[in-house]
């Protein structure tokens, strides 16, 4: 499934605090962490299924409100940081809706079998010629 940010932008919110860490007086003044929320059950995008799959695979990002929940304060810009709370929101979804194919069991090949076996009569023989009443 191919959607952008703007498909699911209804459906986001986005909350600003200031940032912790290094940069001085800067980050004393500026407003530069950006929190993303972006609500599942509200989104029209997704099916039930796929909305309940988004929720199974990401429990441990969603908050008790149902609301997925992304946090970036890297940059010292509050759009580089907006930025990244998308393109990483974009990423999680596609991932958490990514279908692992399933396996198909097979077995080996008949040549892969003999050689095995092959193997251990050499080995079979080479350890009872290192016995002592192998002679006797």
């Amino acid at each position: 499934m191919h959607f952008t940010i703007g498909d699911l932008q209804p459906n986001i919110t986005y909350k600003t605090s200031r940032s912790g860490g290094k940069g001085g007086q800067h980050v004393n003044k500026v407003s530069s962490k950006v929190e993303l929320n972006f609500d599942i059950s509200q989104s029209s995008l997704f099916t039930p299924e796929q909305k309940q799959l988004i929720t199974d695979r990401l429990a441990n990002r969603i908050s008790s409100t149902g609301m997925l929940q992304i946090i970036c304060q890297q940059d010292r810009s509050q759009l580089a940081n907006k930025q990244r709370c998308q393109d990483k929101l974009i990423a999680l979804l596609h991932q958490a809706l990514k279908v692992n194919k399933s396996r198909k069991a097979t077995k080996p090949k008949r040549s892969a079998i003999e050689s095995r076996l092959e193997q251990k009569r050499k080995q079979a023989l080479k350890k009872m010629g290192r016995r002592s009443d192998f002679f006797d």
